[in-house]
């Protein structure tokens, strides 16, 4: 960067210096004929450049034009082969510097080269060139007209008509000639040179080589039946007579359709269930089945219309919706606050729907550009009319009399008109005037789609755009709006389930075996099946969509159920368990415990879950941070996508065609939306009671359960909305990667998309990825974080690597634990220890199948915290040390017994590790002298005799462990090294593990580590490069390895060794020790020590004798806190 008043500007190769000194510019701007410096001196001087050849970038080469984009750079900077298309093998004409193309385009009336040259030497029709006849007033011969290649002159030679535009019904030119003679069985190409059969028109075969026979024809589709007769569409039966124009000439909907035995005919021809003529509320649209009943119907409801009877809700009563024939049930119209009354006075819209562009008001009062002064609006042609339209007068007057001049229409970049502001520009439609107020800008309508202009795909261009559909789907008529054949909604009212057909309006009610109301609900479209839960029982049920029969999948409790109807599998929601549950589909039901567990960690009252199948699984928690969340279908890349601006996130659903999710707040009593990564986050609709929610197409779809209705609006605007129900897709044909997998339990699918195989609870997944198997005897890892266990299995890193997320895992939530900080467990019992610092204590938990039952406290300390411990899995006696009591100590399993090891020359221990097997116990004592950050690592048999240092001044040293045979010690330190060495002191060695490092593990010769900058776990086998397995956001405190080939047994195995009190291994064989108020009467049993007077005991540190009552009196009296322990 260059001062401002800097002359010392330095260009660097490539760019050239302005004259003025200010700025550099690339060679390639020189003599470009744009002005790029300031004082325009890159286009000075220009003629003395290269002359009819090309500079390279750089500046200091010319070379042959021919040699551009030849394949071979000549520019020492390639400059020469920058921007040019790859040669085809059937090039033949190059154009425009980095264009070819082959003999097809040559001549084929489409122009391809921006310069013409490809129709340039074409043969020209005869009409091309004429020559007009002399008048007998004037002899001299008029300027011949040419047309250029595509159309012709007209007949009086003083226009051109486009050749698609010759008999196409409309006279183009002034005389009509171009009208003229036309024969109606024959279709002529837009380049004007060929005529085809009327029948070749979208055939979907291009005949004309400007492909223009096919132009405008909407592509035809399996099952077309139906042709209009422009030729312009073909429609499937099940467009044919719903109620709606397909084509321009209405002949779709000119034959009446047929309604089932099983249905009643509407006298609108709509076709409704027969079961609900007569049932006390009009399900036609004429409302025909409730007419001529003979007797009146049963009403489940408190309220019926007074004169025409119809059943009705309490909420249905002054709705805006006319339930009753009599329209009794509602009050005259009045809107709200924030509404405004249309002027025919029969509807309300929201005052901001006001001239935006859009017609809502049945008599489009609501959409005129002019708004007055007063709010009004008026037509901008009533504008500087000479009459006053507005109340308040303000289209008049002030600057009308001054008109638009000649200088008005240049400044304005498109029109100008009069106002009482005086002139001023205006813009046509597709633009908009920018803040200068002369320049029209494009409006891109299809940016955000914020006014639905597509109901799919929308394609902007200059002043317009144009809609497309996604695969599957039809154009509408309106060119704007996407159709499919029949779709149908499913819904369930209180205990009912119904099939809705969102075009022909048929309603049929499915078996349904509930006796309380049906919670959520979901299809599989290959089995015909709807699978739902509803709060009578603990299991998922299913009806069949024939009606015929019903069944349960599998007993179990589940809040929300989802079809993965690709990857073949159900899943739900487990709210009281915090768990998202997968179970392969199947045809016959299953056992309970065949399900796999996708997601248990972190989650917080998980309340409903929508599938994006091949992709990603949402789902909505209304715990103590309401939120959205997301993750792969297998539990992988897990994410919050919404965490804000919410209330009581309900149902959810995913928009497959314009990748967004919906969600209903009931709290908020809206229902927003965003993308699936969490942008642009909209409020959609405001709504009463809204519960549960789907989206199809451009329309989006909810339910009031209050009201007992199905709802429909338009899903970007809101608007068009109505009652679907008021009553007291799946795509074919995409690649399954499950399909590829042959796993033996159950596949679901992860982004990518891929396929993973996933385990029931027990079984472990093999080393083929495919394979369930047995876990007895395999090792496995615990992770500890403040309140939770994280069990993973080894064998599962074969299967997964770089993940971003747990892995295959079991988290256990550990109860009435609030800040767990090491930990310990035993194979032998499924006994798990823990220290929290938040009680001062250690507590032990018996693990069954999946869950941790507490066992109590063994220690509790008063004004003290645990620096260490480890567990001896053999005793059961737990080795530990404190801030106050900086010693090694032992306590029986029972929390009876403690003994005092070692104590002399300790300052603070804060590792600890055993080898029963060999007898040994290893451990950390800080220095305090310093910074508190150097430590020796020192070993002694485990009832405290011969005791050694093994290795000196190493940096914090923690997470102590020892090597399958006891030979080997490893730690961790802060400078990020992995530290190993013998247990005499010999073959020290490190491994560089990296910054952050927090835990070391071993199991085997696997060596496993965490570093929490993010808490990533990573491992090393056989010497082998280290490898990240995974990475979670979750707080990693803890780590520990387990295996039953290393919790070998020793002499104090069987019967406590003989021991009365203390059982401790030694290498040589186990020593009895008693605890410290008692002294060995021989080798194995103890008796009280009497050096303490009557009444009284001693402290552990056996520095002082305190009353019997002090001890555990809630007041410390020995020195090392003892007594409260």
């Amino acid at each position: 960067v260059v001062s401002g008043g800097s002359s010392l500007l330095k260009c660097g190769l490539g760019f050239a210096k302005c004259k003025d000194g200010s700025e550099c510019i690339p060679y390639s701007h020189v003599c470009d004929g744009e002005n790029d410096c300031k004082d325009s001196s890159d286009e000075d001087n220009c003629e003395t450049g290269c002359r009819d050849q090309f500079q390279c970038a750089h500046g200091k080469k010319c070379i042959e034009k021919n040699q551009v984009c030849d394949g071979v750079p000549q520019c020492q900077d390639r400059s020469d082969e920058l921007d040019c298309l790859k040669h085809r093998e059937d090039c033949i004409h190059r154009c425009d510097k980095d264009r070819c193309f082959p003999a097809a385009f040559l001549c084929d009336g489409e122009r391809d080269c921006l310069d013409g040259s490809d129709e340039a030497n074409c043969q020209e029709e005869p009409e091309a060139e004429v020559t007009s006849r002399p008048t007998t007033s004037a002899p001299a011969v008029s300027k011949p007209i040419k047309c250029s290649l595509g159309s012709k002159p007209c007949k009086d030679n003083t226009e051109c008509v486009l050749y698609n535009h010759v008999c196409d019904g409309e006279a183009d030119c002034r005389d009509g000639s171009d009208e003229e003679g036309c024969s109606s069985s024959q279709f002529q190409c837009a380049h004007g040179k060929k005529c085809i059969e009327q029948r070749q028109v979208c055939d979907g075969v291009f005949q004309c080589q400007d492909r223009s026979d096919e132009l405008g024809c909407t592509k035809l589709i399996e099952g077309c039946a139906h042709q209009c007769s422009d030729n312009s569409r073909c429609i499937p039966n099940s467009f044919l007579c719903d109620g709606e124009r397909d084509c321009w000439d209405g002949s779709d909907e000119a034959n009446d359709q047929e309604c089932s035995p099983a249905e009643f005919k509407c006298t609108s021809g709509q076709c409704v269930s027969a079961t609900m003529r007569c049932d006390g509320h009009p399900d036609c649209w004429d409302r025909s089945d409730e007419e001529s009943c003979t007797k009146l119907p049963v009403c489940s409801t408190k309220h019926r219309c007074p004169q025409s009877k119809e059943c009705l809700v309490q909420e249905w009563i002054c709705d805006g919706d006319q339930d009753c024939k009599d329209g009794t049930d509602e009050k005259p119209l009045s809107c709200g606050v924030f509404q405004w009354l249309c002027k025919s006075r029969t509807k309300c819209i929201p005052a901001v729907w006001r001239c935006d562009g859009m017609k809502d008001c049945d008599d489009d009062s609501d959409e005129i550009e002019f708004q007055c002064g007063s709010q009004e609006c008026l037509d901008p042609a009533l504008v500087c009319n000479g009459i006053t339209n507005c109340a308040d007068g303000s289209d008049e007057g002030g600057s009308c009399q001054i008109k638009c001049v000649e200088m008005d229409n240049k400044r304005c970049s498109q029109t100008c008109y009069s106002t009482p502001q005086g002139p001023r520009c205006r813009c046509a439609a597709g633009f908009r005037l920018l803040e200068d107020g002369l320049t029209c800008a494009d409006i891109d309508e299809c940016e955000g789609q914020t006014s639905a202009v597509c109901s799919q795909l929308c394609i902007n261009s200059p002043g317009s755009y144009q809609c497309d559909c996604h695969p599957g789907f039809i154009m509408e008529a309106d060119g704007q709006r996407c159709k499919v054949t029949e779709p149908f909604l499913l819904a369930s009212v209180q205990t009912e389930l119904y099939l809705y057909g969102l075009r022909s309006a048929s309603l049929d009610v499915l078996s349904s075996t509930a006796k309380k109301a049906i919670l959520s609900l979901d299809y599989d479209w290959r089995e015909q099946k709807v699978f739902w839960v509803s709060l009578d029982t603990e299991s998922i049920r299913w009806s069949s969509l024939n009606q015929k029969s019903t069944g349960t999948l599998i007993k179990v409790r589940a809040d929300s159920v989802a079809v993965d109807w690709l990857g073949r599998n159900l899943y739900w929601i487990d709210g009281v368990n915090s768990q998202i549950v997968a179970i392969r589909l199947a045809t016959a039901p299953v056992k309970s415990l065949d399900y796999s567990i996708i997601l248990d960690e972190d989650l917080d009252q998980p309340r409903s879950l929508a599938l994006l199948p091949q992709k990603l699984m949402f789902w909505t928690e209304i715990g103590n941070a309401a939120k959205i969340e997301r993750a792969g279908m297998d539990g992988s890349d897990r994410k919050a996508v919404v965490n804000s601006s919410l209330g009581w996130p309900g149902g959810v659903t995913v928009d497959t065609i314009s990748d967004r999710i919906y969600w209903t707040d009931e709290r908020l009593k809206a229902i927003g939306s965003t993308t699936l990564d969490g942008d642009d986050i909209r409020q959609m609709k405001e709504t009463a009671n809204p519960f549960s929610v789907a989206v199809f197409n451009d329309v989006l779809y909810w339910s009031d359960a209050k009201k007992r209705v199905v709802q429909a609006a338009q899903k970007i605007s809101g608007k068009n909305r109505q009652i679907l129900l008021k009553r007291p897709s799946q795509p074919f044909a995409v690649k399954n990667p499950c399909n590829m997998l042959d796993c033996s339990h159950l596949c679901v699918l992860a982004p990518g998309p891929s396929a993973v195989c996933k385990c029931p609870s027990g079984l472990l997944l093999a080393e083929d990825g495919m394979t369930c198997s047995s876990l007895r005897n395999s090792a496995f890892l615990m992770l500890l974080s403040p309140s939770t266990i994280t069990q993973i299995y080894l064998q599962s890193r074969h299967t997964a690597a770089k993940l971003k997320g747990w892995p295959e895992h079991l988290a256990l939530q550990v109860p009435s634990i609030n800040e767990a900080t090491i930990m310990d467990y035993s194979l032998r019992g499924h006994i798990l220890f823990l220290t929290d610092d938040g009680t001062t204590s250690l507590s032990s938990f018996k693990l069954r199948d999946s869950d941790l039952a507490s066992q109590g406290q063994l220690l509790k300390l008063l004004g003290d915290t645990i620096t260490a411990m480890a567990l001896d899995w053999v005793t059961l006696n737990v080795y530990w040390s404190s801030n106050k009591q900086p010693r090694l100590q032992v306590t029986s399993v029972t929390g009876a017994y403690t003994a005092v090891l070692l104590k002399e020359g300790l300052n603070r221990v804060e590792s600890i590790a055993l080898h029963p097997p060999s007898g040994r116990v290893c451990y950390t004592n800080v220095d305090l002298q310093g910074a508190g950050t150097m430590a020796t690592v020192e070993c002694a048999n485990m009832d405290g005799a011969e005791r050694r240092v093994v290795w000196k001044d190493a940096v914090q040293p923690t997470s102590l462990v020892f090597s399958s045979d006891g030979d080997t010690l490893y730690w961790a330190d802060t400078l990020g090294t992995i530290g190993s060495v013998l247990i005499d002191g010999s073959g020290y060695r490190e491994l560089r593990a990296g910054d952050g490092l927090a835990a070391v593990a071993l199991s085997d010769d696997i060596l496993l580590w965490m570093t929490v900058s993010k808490a990533r776990l990573w491992y090393r086998e056989d010497q082998q490069p280290k490898k990240l397995w995974f990475e979670v956001g979750t707080q990693v405190v803890a780590l520990k390895a387990f295996s039953q080939s290393s919790q070998k047994s020793n002499q104090c195995t069987e019967d406590n060794g003989g021991c009365q009190h203390l059982c401790l291994a030694t290498p040589i064989g186990r020593t009895c020790k008693c605890a410290h108020d008692h002294v060995l009467m021989n080798e194995t049993h103890c008796g009280p020590e009497q050096h303490c007077p009557a009444g009284s005991r001693p402290c552990l540190d056996q520095a002082s004798c305190q009353p019997v009552e002090k001890f555990c009196n809630g007041h410390v009296d020995c020195s090392d806190h003892s007594d409260e322990n």
